[in-house]
């Protein structure tokens, strides 16, 4: 009995040992595609965020390359909305009739009210102490500044004068209103507006209108003295400022 059941265990340890290979087989198979299968959806997963991350990232420069290439915006004018000229002999209409100022001018153009608050002879640093009371009083939604040629004339430091205008600016932002920045020509013969003006529109993002007055005033026919324009001129001014505005998405 004891032979029989020794033979019998012996009989049965091959077919057992089969038995357990045939099992672990499949499981080998399993194991392997499972592998397969998790390599295959890394590498697809990796494909993916590499191809969305590639998206993105065009469609960042994209928007960046569109922003760089965009004019700067300023609001919208509806109904109501008033524009405030501010500055000095040359927003005034020293050299012509006030109906011949520009910004008279400018109003029958865009159809809106412009303000003219330019008092002749004035620096910026007494610009910058009558601007708030202005701002308070008018309340308008876009601001063209133009000032600094008193300062030039009277050979003021250039390092002050754009200091107070970039208060200026800082101030009218702080209002809730649009800046449009104006440059005007030193006194010298054939020089333009000091690189100054610029540099601030460039550091605030704003609308600059840096030729008008230099072409102006190189113009015989278009001045009244060295200095101003004349009623011609002055015309001249608020159709380029009307364009701007336009450009600038102010008007339509």
């Amino acid at each position: 009995m004891k032979g029989e059941g020794g033979r019998g265990k012996g009989k049965n340890r091959p077919h057992d040992i089969r038995h357990r290979e045939v099992r672990i087989q499949p499981l080998a198979a399993s194991a392997a595609w499972r592998a397969v299968a998790i390599q295959f959806f890394k590498t697809g997963l990796l494909r993916f965020v590499r191809n969305e991350l590639f998206f993105l990232l065009a469609l960042t420069c994209l928007v960046l390359l569109a922003a760089c290439g965009r004019d700067p915006q300023l609001p919208r004018l509806y109904d109501g909305d008033v524009i405030l000229a501010f500055g000095d002999s040359l927003t005034h209409g020293t050299g012509a009739s006030r109906d011949s100022a520009y910004p008279a001018v400018l109003s029958k153009l865009t159809g809106h009210t412009v303000v003219n608050a330019g008092v002749p002879g004035e620096t910026t640093a007494e610009g910058l102490v009558r601007l708030p009371e202005v701002l308070e009083e008018v309340r308008p939604r876009i601001v063209l500044l133009c000032l600094g040629g008193n300062d030039m004339l009277r050979r003021h430091d250039g390092n002050a004068t754009e200091s107070n205008l970039r208060r200026m600016i800082e101030t009218i932002r702080a209002s809730g209103a649009g800046v449009v920045l104006i440059g005007v020509p030193q006194p010298a013969l054939f020089s333009g507006p000091p690189d100054f003006y610029e540099k601030l529109a460039d550091e605030f993002d704003l609308p600059y209108e840096g030729e008008i007055f230099d072409e102006v005033l190189k113009t015989p026919r278009l001045k009244a003295d060295p200095i101003h324009a004349n009623a011609e001129g002055y015309k001249v001014v608020a159709e380029r400022l009307a364009e701007l505005l336009e450009d600038a998405g102010a008007i339509k």
